[in-house]
């Protein structure tokens, strides 16, 4: 039996709860234990990575962990788990409902409802999912609580549901896989015109995360190819890659507070501005609660461009630069040559409390800056 030692660095600030991988080459499983105290820790093995929860770690510390392989692992644990439903994903983290990912052909396009965030509250907006639930707004129908759309793709409206919208269509699932750790989801898509002509073609990875019950992460990526053509994404407000409609309650112009990374606050402060993170919170099941994009480093134009609104939107948008600074004279239009990839990643990260008291700073740096991870043998 093989053993290796993992040695994880904090770096300079305090870690909890943080998803953490190592490459590990090809093992048929995995034991993990606490070097300290010998404690076994749940580990997933998958893609010829070694996944697991970094709990805590102090500022400046390190941690040691031995690594077992070719050894089944004793840990039982729910983890998280991905069931297909006909045209639907489930996710359920330690055997409670976190979302179901919808993507049938009699919806215009796939998103996620319902998403039960921190402490099973349900997080997004009910709308037009389900009708009629007292005290929610029924603007916007084609805001159907996390999504990926776009207004103008090829000058087709891949965004509204309005006369002529275009469409998304599943073309295979390539992978779904839960485990202890991380749930993965890979499909490939087709955006279509209204007309069902190919626009663009699209590959999506979600991934979903064993959490504590206070905090919930979604990863979300995001590939475009140029196939059959070239693609050109439109200069519009209208569409986020990563996109989010909050409950009602949460809103912005009922008491909720929205604030990016630079500490703006407020749809005047926050909207059409850059920054590498946006959260919005507010009251919803009787406590607060909120939820964050973080824009990976490598996306284009990131830090990115903010579509987010007191009526409770907030996307992820790098393309809409003459709506957000107008009169400068910029446009945010992109070719995307024919045959060429186009790739965005973010994380969605769902907490208690604001932003501040949820340290979601913190968490963004857990993001792309994570501890450092060092592999002996």
């Amino acid at each position: 039996m093989a053993k290796l030692r993992l040695v994880v660095e904090a770096g300079p600030r305090a870690r909890h709860s943080v998803p953490l991988s190592v490459p590990i080459g090809r093992a048929k499983s995995a034991r993990l234990l606490e070097a300290a105290s010998g404690h076994p820790v749940p580990c997933q093995l998958l893609h010829d990575e070694l996944h697991w929860t970094l709990d805590h770690l102090l500022a400046g510390q390190e941690k040691s962990y031995v690594v077992e392989l070719a050894r089944a692992s004793s840990i039982e644990t729910e983890g998280v788990g991905i069931a297909r439903k006909g045209d639907c994903f489930e996710f359920t983290i330690g055997g409670l409902l976190f979302t179901r990912y919808n993507f049938g052909r009699e919806h215009v396009r796939p998103f996620f409802y319902p998403v039960l965030g921190p402490d099973q509250v349900q997080i997004t907006r009910n709308y037009p999912m389900l009708r009629n639930v007292e005290g929610e707004t029924t603007d916007h129908r084609h805001h159907k609580s996390i999504w990926v759309a776009h207004g103008d793709v090829n000058g087709v409206d891949n965004w509204s549901e309005e006369r002529g919208h275009g469409f998304q269509v599943s073309r295979r699932i390539r992978e779904a896989v839960g485990g202890p750790i991380v749930a993965v989801l890979r499909q490939d898509l087709d955006w279509l015109s209204n007309r069902s002509k190919k626009v663009c073609e699209e590959e999506r990875e979600i991934r979903v995360y064993a959490m504590p019950p206070e905090e919930r992460i979604l990863d979300l990526t995001v590939t475009f190819r140029a196939r059959p053509a070239k693609v050109v994404f439109g200069d519009t407000k209208e569409g986020g890659i990563c996109s989010i409609r909050v409950a009602t309650s949460m809103d912005g112009n009922q008491g909720g507070r929205i604030e990016n990374s630079y500490g703006a606050l407020g749809e005047a402060e926050t909207w059409g501005r850059r920054a590498p993170w946006c959260d919005y919170s507010g009251p919803a099941g009787g406590r607060i609660v909120g939820i964050a994009i973080f824009d990976a480093p490598g996306n284009f134009r990131h830090p990115t461009y903010w579509h987010v609104r007191d009526y409770g939107l907030m996307t992820a948008n790098p393309f809409g630069i003459s709506h957000f600074r107008p009169g400068s004279g910029e446009r945010g239009d992109y070719v995307l040559p024919a045959r060429k990839e186009l790739r965005f990643a973010y994380r969605i990260y769902m907490h208690l409390g604001t932003a501040r008291t949820a340290r979601v700073a913190d968490k963004y740096h857990d993001y792309i800056n994570p501890p450092k991870v060092r592999l002996e043998k």
